[in-house]
Order: C-alpha cells, then structure tokens, then sequence
C-alpha cells in the first residue's frame, strides 16, 4: 500500500484543535511553544480557549492550522510513523506550508512567521468589501472557468480552487463573483454561494501579496524536502527548493490545483492518503476524486491509535 501525507487549509479550523495531541505527546506540545515564541504571542491560547472569530482571522488561522498539523505529525513521529513514510506530501493552500514544514524544507519557526505575512499580506491587498469568493457546485472545472470568464466584464474573476470533480471556487472582484454566481446557477449549477471570507485568495488582484511573499521568502532558508511535494499550481512533485520558493510566489495568485493533484498521486500508485491536522474536508474531496483511494484523518490521539492498530 503506497501512503500519501496531506495537509488541511483554511476553513478547518476549531477552537481546541491539537490540543489533546498536545496533552498527550510532549513532541506535539513542542510544536504549539515554538510557534508561539516565533510570533512573540500566545497563539496556542486563541487556538484553544480563544473565540471563533479571531481564530478565523486569516493571519491567526494559517499558522494556527499549520501547527496543528505539525503536532499531528510529531505526534506521529513519536509512535515511530516518520513522514517518510508517505511517497509523496501535498498541502491546501496554506496546508502546503505545512507540508513543507513536515518533510523539513522549512523550519517550524520559519513557516510560523511565513504564514502570519501571508496572512496579513493577503488580506491587505485589497480593501475589504472590493472583492469576494464563491464556491460553485455541480458543474465541472471546464463550466465553471467558463462562467469565470463571461462574468470578468473587464474585472478579474479567475478559478481559485479546483476541489473536486463537482467543486470549484471563484475569486476576484466582488461584482464579478456576484455575476459568476448568477451565470452558474443559470448554467445548471446545484449551488453557487458567496463565501465568507475576508479577501478574493489565488487570484490576480493578490499581486500586492505575492510580491511581499518574494520578499520574505528570498530570506529564508529552504531546503530539498524528504519527501516530494505535490505542488498547487503544478499538481506534479518538486524536490528542489529553488522551485519550490518561486512556486510559493505563484501559488499566492495562483490556482489550487488540488483534484488535479489528488487525480495525479492516485495515477502514481497512492492507494491511501493520510489527512495530517485538523478537520476532515481533504477526505471528503479525495473521495469525491479518487474512489478507489483509502482516507484516515490524524487529528487526535485517538486517530493515532486508530492508524497504529490498522
């Protein structure tokens, strides 16, 4: 059985996620105490006792998330589970990071700090209330990049995400999404809703937000990882680090890819895919794409067991 290892993004985060894990395994309690000494505050305190909404906040969540899924990942380790393990790692838009974190080619502290400035960056590139995302179910990724680009009218209205075979989501200008959302359901879409976020991710109108993302990543360390990473906006493996810096630039204004990545993992012989951190949403799309593929979600000591005993 060939195992691949995959990180969650935004949208899964829970007051008190990694919180058992780190009661249970000093390795995993590590994780949250050098994550808070790399930002200087008590991130683990919002994490767990803190509210929903300032979790939520986008420079709060993505390195909230990532140190989640570290701690899973230590936690693992400490039962003998190395991430060498998997033949391949990937990661949902920020979970890419943590991908990265996981097989060593960025520090911990490092993918800490990089997160908060993407957070920051991200949500600073456009006023907020300019621009918007939509999610889009029941249409296939050719109709909807089609809708895409009928409802731009000379604003930016791009495909930010490709999940699954039935769901992809819109990004850009706030008019421009709210016509995508019409044109979908007018072109047999189940569903097309705005979504609740704070800025449009993964489009063009990201521009101000990649460019500080060249500049902090120019200045960290980045090393070959231990493990090929299925990169987002290839949806293929990078084992140089090179490309993986100038593939975290692209992926701020860049498409996930991720059906595409699950779609090419399961071509190259993954049988079993490992959702690493909090949440279940990876395992629901990897079923939606690759029926044949087994999921186990690692998000609690629980989950461990669960993996050591199977």
């Amino acid at each position: 059985m060939t195992t691949a290892f995959v990180f969650p993004g935004q949208g899964a985060q829970t007051i008190g996620m990694g919180r058992a894990l780190a009661e249970a395994y000093p390795q995993a309690r590590a994780v949250f105490d050098e994550v808070d000494d790399a930002l200087g505050e008590k991130l683990s305190a919002l994490i767990w006792e803190g509210d929903i909404e300032g979790l939520t906040l986008t420079q709060n969540a993505q390195p909230a998330l990532m140190a989640t899924s570290l701690a899973a990942m230590r936690a693992l380790e400490a039962e003998g589970v190395s991430v060498t393990r998997a033949a391949f790692v990937a990661g949902h838009s920020l979970g890419e990071y943590s991908a990265l974190a996981a097989v060593g080619s960025l520090s911990l502290a490092d993918t800490a700090r990089l997160l908060r400035l993407r957070g920051r960056a991200m949500q600073a590139a456009v006023p907020v209330g300019e621009g918007a995302m939509a999610a889009i179910l029941g249409l296939d990724f050719a109709a909807v990049a089609k809708v895409a680009q009928n409802a731009a009218q000379g604003e930016i209205c791009q495909v930010a995400n490709e999940n699954d075979p039935a769901q992809s989501v819109v990004s850009g200008n706030k008019a421009a999404v709210e016509r995508a959302v019409a044109l979908a359901k007018e072109a047999g879409a189940k569903r097309a809703v705005m979504l609740p976020v704070s800025a449009p991710f993964h489009c063009t109108l990201m521009m101000p937000a990649a460019a500080q993302m060249a500049q902090a990543l120019s200045q960290v360390e980045i090393n070959d990882p231990a493990v090929p990473v299925v990169a987002n906006v290839l949806a293929a493996p990078v084992t140089n680090a090179a490309l993986i810096r100038s593939l975290l630039v692209d992926q701020v204004t860049g498409r996930v890819r991720w059906r595409t990545s699950v779609e090419w993992m399961a071509a190259n012989g993954v049988t079993e895919i490992w959702e690493i951190g909090a949440g279940k949403a990876l395992s629901g799309m990897i079923r939606r794409i690759a029926k044949d593929v087994a999921t186990r979600a690692i998000g609690t000591p629980e989950d461990i067991k669960a993996a050591l005993e199977a």
